[in-house]
């Protein structure tokens, strides 16, 4: 496989490391590895990526990028968000070809997660 230039890596802020990685684990069953108290990393996920300790936070409403997952069931995937900490920002909403919603994680980054219509 030729990775030479693609993106591989994508780093996001957290104001509560612990929480964060909380959250994904339960989620989306992320695996983390720490390197120090103020980052840790994720792989696995077909865009590896960490996040770093820092009071910002990731928005669309500030210019910030939107990764979007995919779910075969977004109203199962919609309720392990809410049930671990998670906020619904955005609820459900069809779009030509599918559905999504937006949320953010305990750190307040905004996230996606889309299917196909339900």
């Amino acid at each position: 496989m030729n990775n030479h230039e693609k993106l591989n890596y994508v780093e996001f802020p957290a104001a509560n490391l612990t929480a964060t990685k909380a959250f994904f684990s339960q989620v989306f069953n992320w695996q983390f590895t720490d390197y120090g108290p103020d980052y840790t990393a994720f792989s696995g996920q077909e865009l590896n990526g960490g996040f770093y300790q820092s009071p910002l936070k990731s928005s669309t409403e500030e210019g910030g990028a939107l990764l979007v997952f995919y779910s075969s069931d977004i109203h199962a995937t919609q309720r392990k968000v809410t049930l671990y900490g998670g906020k619904v920002i955005k609820p459900i909403f069809e779009f030509p070809g599918g559905c999504r919603f937006h949320f953010t994680e305990p750190s307040g980054n905004e996230f996606a997660v889309w299917a196909e219509k339900h």
